[in-house]
């Protein structure tokens, strides 16, 4: 039996000497490199962060002890610790999830997938469990160095002083920097003196004493103190030079036993304190720590032994067009630059940095900053192209409202995984831009349907210099070449025609290809159907509202939430106009989506042409678009069955 599978819970730890710990680490990194090699998953991250994360459940005490991991990528040595050692479905349907799920288990608290909200969450349940008198109880948040990027992060650490009894650790995973860990005896017994009890009650007693005399009793006070920070920090060169909170480390984070004791230290202190483990991300595999890229930060299913992806990806990306047309774009217009938050391989503006590396700017995990500061720059005289996940595009919806469409700024946005992504759960999937930016005054949206789409309305984007425009984009393979049949007047592209005028199916982007199905299905039933794509979701062309007088209903199926979606903005225009067609919204409800893959959730959905075509079938042919006439020839609903669809 593995010393890993003895492991049921925590508290399994506590009777293991140190060579078994040792052991334990080294099983458990085997064991991610043979399990996340089959699955995809975050690997790098998790290799990285065993010994810590073995420190952190042997010191504390889960789940009467919180833990609270930013970002939650590297959780999975956590869930191995916590009783949950099946990874043959991970991230997968009905598997365990590649990020913290409360339904999974008791020891996991913080869902939400995006990063720099950890100290937060840390700081707010600190504060409840001080408020409610559960003073036994400690709360650690495991935030990577990237995550402090994010100005979320600095506005929780201005809030969480050493001025409080609250059991607050903050462990900082530092796989990025360039510190070396501290030795010696000085530093260790430093680290050990600022944490002990009588250390904190001394300062707060001679804090008092001296305050208590007035402004020259604060000065001689101050002064003193500063002298001695200077001291300290010259013997433990922390990240937090300016913030009044407790400081240990650096530490080795691959070192369990100075691991345990700088927690320890941490936990017995009674007020926040930081610990700064030092750790490499793709510990103990050299195929990670050799990817210059990113360690293997995320894989696919990859052969385990040379680390090579099994699959070489069928075609090209969504991404890599993006990335290549951005940077012919780049070098035809001088004006054009790039702004990312700490994505810049995962949304393809390397290559425009590469060529031009004073024209692209990562920021970090700071997408408030990025657009503002897209704002300024467009304001300075160039064209800011703003790359990230679409998901990500939530976190600065007010810098998009009031300081790009405010100032009629001319920042294009790329969203890079819109729609319904798969495997990474619930805060990954990009389904809520469309219905978020619908109400951004004079902003323009599109969704391209193929590669030459989106090449094409990538250069109209750039185009617009008086106002916010958007291209929205899915994850994975660039769909095939979906050619038009001709372009109408306002812009929108015919791709199916019948000479029966019954449903005008508007297919956003990714659904082009459905939509067409769509009325193949239809055809068979003797429902004609008319296919467009709008290519500009906003503002809503003219051609629209016009088809739509000419048809009985009409249907528009976007990869976004309904609930105040495109095919609410096209009820509104057809209302403003007078037009009594009726309208059928497809798109994705207003709920939380399970990790899966994307086939497997528009399935359960509904959202696949069978489903959306016998849904348009059963309501035409059962009357219930307003003046809708029945068709010769259809069947009803009763006829129908699962077979002809």
């Amino acid at each position: 039996m593995s010393l890993l599978s003895s492991i049921k819970e925590p508290r399994d730890l506590d009777n293991l000497s140190r060579s078994q710990l040792d052991e334990l680490a080294q099983e458990i990194r085997e064991f991610l490199i043979a399990s996340v090699s089959k699955t995809g998953g975050h690997l790098g991250p998790n290799l990285g962060v065993v010994e810590t994360t073995i420190a952190i459940h042997r010191v504390f005490d889960s789940p009467l002890d919180s833990i609270v991991f930013d970002t939650g990528h590297q959780s999975y040595v956590h869930k191995l610790l916590t009783g949950r050692q099946d990874f043959s479905r991970l991230r997968q349907k009905d598997g365990i999830a590649g990020y913290p799920q409360r339904s999974e288990s008791e020891h996991d608290i913080v869902e939400s997938s995006h990063a720099s909200s950890s100290l937060s969450w840390a700081d707010g349940i600190a504060r409840a469990y001080k408020a409610t008198g559960q003073s036994n109880r400690h709360v650690v948040a495991v935030i990577g160095d990237g995550a402090l990027t994010g100005g979320m992060a600095w506005e929780a650490l201005n809030n969480i002083t050493d001025d409080n009894d609250r059991n607050l650790v903050i462990v900082v995973n530092d796989n990025g920097r360039s510190y070396a860990p501290t030795i010696g005896g000085l530093a260790k017994t430093l680290n050990g003196i600022r944490t002990e009890s009588w250390y904190r009650k001394g300062y707060n007693a001679s804090r008092s004493a001296f305050y208590s005399l007035g402004a020259p009793g604060r000065a001689i006070f101050d002064s003193v103190r500063a002298a001695g920070k200077t001291v300290l920090r010259s013997q433990s060169p922390g990240i937090f030079p300016n913030l009044n909170i407790k400081y240990i480390g650096p530490v080795d984070g691959h070192n369990l036993e100075a691991m345990e004791e700088a927690l320890t230290q941490a936990k017995n202190y009674g007020a926040p304190v930081i610990v700064h483990a030092v750790t490499q991300k793709g510990k103990g595999y050299d195929p990670a720590i050799s990817d210059q890229a990113d360690q293997f930060h995320a894989v696919g299913q990859i052969d385990p032994e040379s680390g090579l992806p099994i699959k070489a990806s069928a075609g090209r990306s969504w991404t890599g067009v993006f990335s290549d047309e951005m940077l012919d774009i780049a070098r035809e217009n001088p004006k054009v630059v790039g702004i990312t938050g700490a994505m810049l391989i995962p949304v393809g503006l390397n290559k425009f940095r590469d060529e031009f590396p004073d024209r692209v700017f990562d920021v970090g995990i700071a997408e408030q900053h990025a657009v503002t500061a897209a704002a300024g720059m467009a304001f300075g005289g160039l064209h800011p192209v703003v790359a990230i996940y679409a998901t990500f595009l939530n976190r600065a919806f007010d810098q998009v409202l009031m300081d790009v469409a405010l100032h009629k700024a001319g920042v294009t946005f790329v969203l890079d995984r819109a729609g319904i992504t798969g495997p990474d759960g619930a805060s990954h999937h990009g389904v809520w831009d469309i219905s978020i930016l619908q109400v951004v005054p004079g902003i323009h949206l599109s969704a391209p349907r193929d590669e030459l789409s989106l090449k094409e309305q990538l250069r109209e984007a750039i185009e617009i210099s008086d106002a916010p425009s958007v291209i929205r984009f899915p994850k994975g393979r660039v769909t095939d070449s979906i050619p038009a049949i001709r372009r109408l007047a306002g812009g929108v592209d015919l791709l199916h025609e019948s000479p029966a005028k019954d449903v005008l199916i508007v297919a956003v982007g990714s659904f082009a290809q459905t939509g067409i199905e769509v009325a193949k299905l239809l055809a068979a039933q003797g429902i004609g159907a008319t296919v467009i794509d709008p290519r500009w979701i906003l503002p809503v062309s003219k051609d629209i509202v016009d088809l739509a007088k000419s048809h009985r209903l009409v249907v528009t199926i976007e990869d976004g939430v309904r609930v105040g979606g495109f095919g609410t903005r096209v009820r509104q225009e057809l209302r403003a106009n007078e037009i009594d067609t009726g309208l059928n919204e497809v798109g994705i409800p207003a709920e939380f989506l399970e990790h899966a893959e994307r086939e497997e959730i528009l399935e359960r959905l509904g959202l696949t042409a069978q489903g959306i075509a016998r849904d348009i079938v059963a309501q035409v042919v059962g009357s219930k678009v307003p003046h809708a006439k029945p068709l010769e020839g259809s069947l009803s609903p009763a006829e129908l069955s699962q077979d002809q669809f």
